[in-house]
C-alpha cells in the first residue's frame, strides 16, 4: 500500500494539521467492536499532537489485523510482508533519517515470525517507533493462539490450550536494549495518543505495548476494560528496577514504564573508513 506520489503533492498547509488530515479514503475492514479502530485513531491523534507533514512520516506494517494500518493512513505507508516490519523500517531510517519512522503490527507478527527482528531492532536502538496491537490470537487467520496467548487457553484448533509459556513483550524488549517502554489500551484512545507521541518524540526504538481486544475470536477480552489501570508509580530510568517491575506485572498497568538513556545508533558509524565501491572491487581482480 504505497502512495509516494500524494504526499509530495499535498497543498501547503495554511493551518494546523488535524486527526483526519492523516487519514486515508479507504475504509477500515476490521470487524465491529475490534481495538484497532482505536489504535488508529490514537496514531492520528498523536501524529496531530505532534504535527507532522504527512510527507515527513511513513509507516510500516507487515501482515495482520493490525498491519492494514498504512493502507488507512494519509502519509507514505509500506505493507510488507509477515514479520518483516522492523526490517523495511530500519532501511527506510537508514536511507532516509529525515523521516519519522512509525512501525504497526500484531503479536503474531511482532513476536513470532517476527521475533528475531524485534529482538535484534531494539538492541539496534534506531530512532523508530514500533506499536504492537496485542489481542493474545491471530485473528485474520481464524483464532491461532499466538506467542503471548496463555497456555490454557481453551479453543477448537488448541483444545486444552498450547502448554506453551507466553511471550512477555515488553521484558524482552527491556533485555534486549529498548530505549522506551510504555503500554497502552485500545479502550482508552486519548491515552494511547499521548503515550505514542511520547514515544515517537523519544530518542532511539521505543516500544509501545498496545491492549487490543478481539472481540470475535476472544470475547472474552472485553472484560480488559474493567481490568487495565494507570500504572501506580512513575517511569523509571533504572533498567534493573523496570525489569523488576515487568517481571511481577500482571500485563494490565498501563502508561510508560521505561525511559532509557542509551544513544540512538550513528547511522554514520565507521563510514570514514569504509572502503569505496572502486576500492572493494579491486580487491577482487584477476
Amino acid at each position: 500500500m504505497i502512495d509516494m506520489i500524494s504526499c509530495e503533492q499535498i497543498a501547503p498547509k495554511t493551518s494546523p494539521w488535524s486527526a483526519t488530515d492523516y487519514k486515508s479514503k479507504l475504509k477500515p475492514i476490521w470487524c465491529p467492536g475490534c481495538g484497532d479502530f482505536s489504535v488508529l485513531m490514537a496514531v492520528t491523534k498523536a501524529m496531530e499532537a505532534l504535527q507532522l507533514a504527512p510527507k515527513d512520516l511513513a509507516v510500516v506494517s507487515g501482515i495482520g489485523c493490525s498491519s492494514r494500518i498504512p493502507a488507512y493512513t494519509s502519509c507514505y505507508g509500506f505493507h510488507g510482508v509477515h514479520g518483516r516490519s522492523l526490517p523495511v523500517a530500519a532501511g527506510l531510517k537508514a536511507a532516509r533519517p529525515d523521516l519519522t519512522v512509525l512501525c504497526t503490527g500484531g503479536d503474531g507478527d511482532g513476536f513470532s515470525i517476527g521475533g528475531n527482528h524485534f529482538m535484534h531492532a531494539c538492541r539496534r536502538n534506531l530512532d523508530i517507533t514500533y506499536v504492537v496491537m496485542d489481542n493474545q490470537v491471530y485473528g485474520m487467520t481464524k483464532g491461532q493462539a499466538s506467542p503471548t496467548t496463555a497456555p490454557d487457553w481453551d479453543n477448537p484448533l488448541t483444545p486444552g490450550g498450547t502448554g506453551i509459556s507466553p511471550f512477555f513483550p515488553l521484558v524482552i524488549a527491556l533485555a534486549a536494549g529498548a530505549n522506551f517502554l510504555a503500554r497502552g489500551f485500545s479502550g482508552d484512545p486519548e491515552g494511547t495518543a499521548h503515550i505514542i507521541k511520547q514515544a515517537i518524540e523519544y530518542p532511539g526504538f521505543s516500544f509501545v505495548h498496545v491492549l487490543s481486544p478481539c472481540v470475535t475470536y476472544r470475547p472474552e477480552q472485553k472484560e480488559w476494560r474493567n481490568m487495565v489501570r494507570p500504572s501506580p508509580v512513575e517511569a523509571t530510568t533504572d533498567s534493573a528496577r523496570a525489569a523488576r517491575r515487568l517481571m511481577t506485572d500482571d500485563g494490565f498497568n498501563i502508561g510508560v514504564l521505561f525511559r532509557g538513556d542509551r544513544q540512538p545508533f550513528n547511522l554514520h558509524h565507521g563510514a570514514s573508513k569504509a572502503a569505496s565501491s572502486y576500492d572493494f572491487g579491486a580487491q577482487f581482480e584477476i
